[in-house]
């Protein structure tokens, strides 16, 4: 039995999405400036409520990097509001398509239409509130959005601000809606709710997107866990590797784009590991490697199997030494979750293999795993990074979030 306010919010959001359907590119702008304008204008309000969470986390000792995820700042919100005025700018998908005409006159438009109603399930980041409803309003979508108990006081006031300067812009009330309800059963009640919602897409750790996964009834685009892997080749420039394997798991370590396990040429160990390793250091990481890491590296500790197949998410890095190319790309087929993977070398051949042969969303040659985002791919922002292969891949931005209709114009034509 659903909750019967969770089937009014439902109910609310089906109605919004039938109008935000055929809502005009200004009209949504117009709403996506209103609410960049009134995150600044509420930002001592945003800032005391997310205090109040991080106090919260703090006390139940939530790790540092986690911490660190859910804190807001000025400068944070700001980028929160310029996001919004990013994602205004952008090209409205609704209504692109294409026209052809059969043989016997019949024409036929294949356009792109909304999703319709959107329930976003996730953790921790309050910016995320912000993104996806800045997102499915731009491409005609109403959303429901349920975050962590975590970040509940900072959401509440960011979908509220968010939601009443939308609606005073003239855009449904029922546009943007939050769950602020922290029972479980909520969710699973949601994640039935096939009458009213059209997909589900969960953002956060494995264990969320998998409960998701297996118990949803709504269909769902699941954002995957980023076991991401760097392997530096024997004809790798360390002018290159060591900035992208510091920027890759220390820029921001508790992200799903961030470096987990860095694999290394055997060739150039000896060489190589000891200019990375003194670089971690420095950078306060904690090595776990295989055992011809730890011959080289005195100070590393000894990695277990569960180092290969779990997300840190914290400053530990994961390093194995490998025979050859071969051997990297066996590795990280055996532990890939298909998200990021890079390839540091000079060596033409070997980069186009490493671009063909690895199965994942985002393959990078020379370049950091931590560009695997919506807003620095130019999408504004991102609703999630998909890992699955239907119906989106990679970072989703307003695109990802159509669907396809086609309208057919006849002038009386019949089936023979």
């Amino acid at each position: 039995m659903i909750q019967q306010e969770l089937v009014e919010i439902g109910r609310r959001a089906k109605q919004a999405a039938r109008q935000l359907a055929y809502a005009s590119t200004e009209s949504k702008d117009k709403a996506l400036l209103a609410m960049a304008e009134a995150l600044l204008e509420n930002e001592q309000d945003i800032l005391r409520a997310n205090a109040a969470d991080i106090q919260a986390a703090e006390e139940k000792g939530m790790k540092k990097s986690l911490v660190n995820r859910l804190r807001l700042t000025e400068a944070g919100i700001s980028h929160i509001s310029q996001s919004l005025k990013d994602v205004a700018v952008l090209r409205d998908p609704v209504g692109e398509g294409e026209v052809w005409t059969r043989p016997n006159g019949l024409r036929i438009q294949q356009t792109r239409v909304p999703l319709g109603v959107v329930a976003m399930i996730y953790e921790a980041r309050p910016n995320v509130t912000v993104d996806a409803a800045a997102l499915c309003l731009k491409s005609g979508n109403a959303v429901i959005l349920r975050g962590g108990s975590e970040a509940l006081e900072s959401n509440k006031v960011l979908a509220r601000v968010i939601a009443d300067a939308a609606a005073a812009s003239g855009l449904p009330s029922g546009s943007i809606q939050l769950i602020t309800e922290t029972n479980r059963e909520w969710v699973q009640q949601l994640m039935r709710m096939n009458d009213y919602v059209d997909v589900i897409i969960p953002r956060g750790g494995a264990g969320l997107i998998q409960t998701v996964v297996q118990n949803a009834t709504v269909p769902v685009i699941e954002t995957g866990t980023g076991m991401c892997h760097a392997f530096v080749d024997r004809e790798a420039d360390y002018t290159k590797a060591v900035p992208i394997v510091i920027n890759a798991k220390t820029q921001n370590p508790g992200v799903c784009n961030a470096l987990e396990t860095l694999l290394v040429d055997e060739a150039i160990a000896r060489e190589f590991l000891p200019l990375i390793g003194g670089e971690l250091q420095k950078h306060c990481v904690e090595i776990k490697g295989c055992p011809k890491t730890c011959q080289i590296l005195p100070y590393a500790q000894p990695a277990e199997e569960d180092d290969w197949v779990s997300e840190h998410l914290d400053l530990v890095l994961s390093v194995k030494v490998v025979a050859h190319l071969d051997a990297a790309l066996d590795h990280i087929y055996q532990y890939s979750t298909k998200h990021s993977e890079a390839i540091i070398t000079e060596n033409y051949s070997k980069a186009q293999r490493f671009l063909k042969e690895v199965d994942a969303a985002v393959v990078y040659i020379n370049a950091s795993t931590r560009f695997t985002d919506g807003g620095r791919f130019g999408f504004g922002a991102e609703i999630g990074i998909s890992t699955q292969k239907l119906h989106a891949r990679g970072p989703m931005g307003l695109k990802e979030l159509t669907t396809i209709k086609y309208m057919v114009y006849g002038d009386g034509q019949t089936v023979l």
